[in-house]
């Protein structure tokens, strides 16, 4: 027989594991010589750990930085790299991939049905075509209508794995207590938080064989809760896909977004009060020339803020969900949108008050000009980031992550919550797909 294949991982801490251990961990014709890291910081220099790689790798296998690709590549001997993360413009992917090809080995994309897992209950899959289109709130309100027709429901998160792989094998998330038994990160907690507040019970993790294994027992319904803009890990019964007419034509610009909004059952066109009828307009046409076949329900997730009136009138620091304004290429968020709109003096630009690792995320981001990104990986993170907010010049402090960061970090001024759920309208469009749906 001939060698294995050597093969190099792009990835960023999720995906790339899962594709792993469901394609390559016990693929004779490939051995699996390293991973790359993107996009989270601290995540190379680890190692997948030998109990998660299996037999073939008994000393795991070493996670490293991607800009070091090229001479992996080479001192490696490579023969394939394969792209296992998302929400990448089109152009980047073909820049990596002509990279790979240039340095002598093959690039590959794996499909849905090459690293999708079936399950025993019906799935139904929420995905987006970017990050922030507002996925989080449509899951929520998907697990909301299936409670409503009385099934159990379990969310399964895409992963986050930050910490100790060994021990975030799977994770299960019934209660807030777990959230800190967990050590979770911020990041984490704005995803799972909530669902938990909710009432849905949350799986998340690394095997997700093993997850949806554990999922299955507990629930009649399994919810995929889709991260980025990632492809779904179980195979989907109902596939929704988020859209954001705030970025027209992102929605068929880049990977995989375009692939979910072409597989897509229902594709859930989001935030329409605040964007331009153009824009809207936009969306809706690209839509229709990919997906012809989908259902679309055009939908709002307004902003709400207890005592709105205290704002009126105050300099802002506007605290915004991390990867929606960074890597999602967002230039304002929820936070943002409900300063303008309840009549702020204006919004305080936090790159004179950035700590440690946020100057250089505010560098990388240049268009976090009037944001301050909740990034929180870590605990050094977290802490960087309440330094930040206690340095800023500032008279209020809108938070407009999915969370209550009063309970993850101290902050020393008057503070605001901004919430946001989608409309019960849309809400009640979806309960009608699924109750039709799950019936068949």
């Amino acid at each position: 027989m001939s060698a294995p294949r050597r093969l190099i991982i792009l990835g960023a801490a999720g995906r790339d594991f899962h594709d792993f251990n469901v394609r390559w961990r016990d693929d004779p014709a490939h051995e699996v010589v390293a991973f790359t890291a993107n996009q989270i910081p601290d995540i190379a220099g680890r190692v997948y750990p030998p109990e998660l790689a299996g037999p073939r790798y008994p000393d795991g296998i070493r996670i490293y930085p991607e800009e070091r690709l090229p001479e992996l590549i080479r001192e490696l001997r490579a023969d394939v790299c394969t792209l296992a993360y998302s929400d990448l413009p089109h152009v980047e992917v073909m820049h990596k991939a002509s990279l790979v090809l240039s340095c002598g080995a093959d690039f590959v994309l794996l499909g849905p049905a090459s690293t999708m897992l079936t399950s025993r209950r019906p799935v139904v899959a929420v995905c987006a075509v970017r990050t922030g289109c507002g996925k989080s709130q449509t899951s929520r309100a998907v697990a909301a209508a299936l409670r409503k027709l009385h099934y159990r429901v379990a969310a399964v998160r895409h992963p986050m794995p930050y910490g100790d792989l060994s021990r975030q094998a799977c994770q299960r998330f019934a209660t807030l207590d777990d959230l800190d038994r967990h050590e979770c990160t911020i990041e984490e907690r704005e995803e799972y938080e909530p669902h938990i507040r909710a009432g849905n019970l949350v799986f998340a993790g690394i095997d997700y064989a093993r997850i949806l294994s554990e999922a299955e027992i507990e629930a009649d319904v399994i919810l995929w809760d889709g991260g980025n803009n990632d492809m779904p890990f179980f195979r989907p019964d109902l596939l929704v896909c988020v859209a954001d007419p705030h970025r027209p034509g992102h929605e068929v610009a880049y990977y995989p977004g375009e692939t979910n909004l072409r597989m897509a059952d229902v594709v859930v066109v989001n935030k329409i009060g605040s964007a331009t009828p153009e824009g809207i307009d936009t969306v809706l046409h690209n839509v229709a020339a990919v997906n012809p076949r989908a259902t679309v329900i055009k939908a709002d997730s307004p902003v709400s803020v207890d005592d709105a009136a205290r704002i009126r009138g105050q300099r802002v620091l506007a605290v915004e969900d991390g990867p929606t304004v960074t890597h999602g290429e967002m230039p304002y968020g929820a936070a943002s949108l409900a300063a303008r709109r309840f009549g702020a003096a204006g919004l305080v630009d936090p790159r004179p008050f950035a700590v440690g690792s946020l100057v250089e995320t505010l560098k990388k981001y240049p268009h976090c000009r009037d944001v301050l990104p909740a990034m929180g990986y870590g605990a050094r993170q977290i802490r960087e980031l309440e330094q930040t907010i206690d340095r800023a010049d500032c008279d209020l402090v809108l938070i407009g992550t999915p969370i209550d960061l009063g309970r993850v970090l101290k902050i020393n001024k008057p503070a605001l919550r901004v919430t946001y759920e989608l409309e019960p309208a849309a809400g009640a469009a979806l309960e009608q797909i699924l109750r039709a749906r799950l019936r068949r």
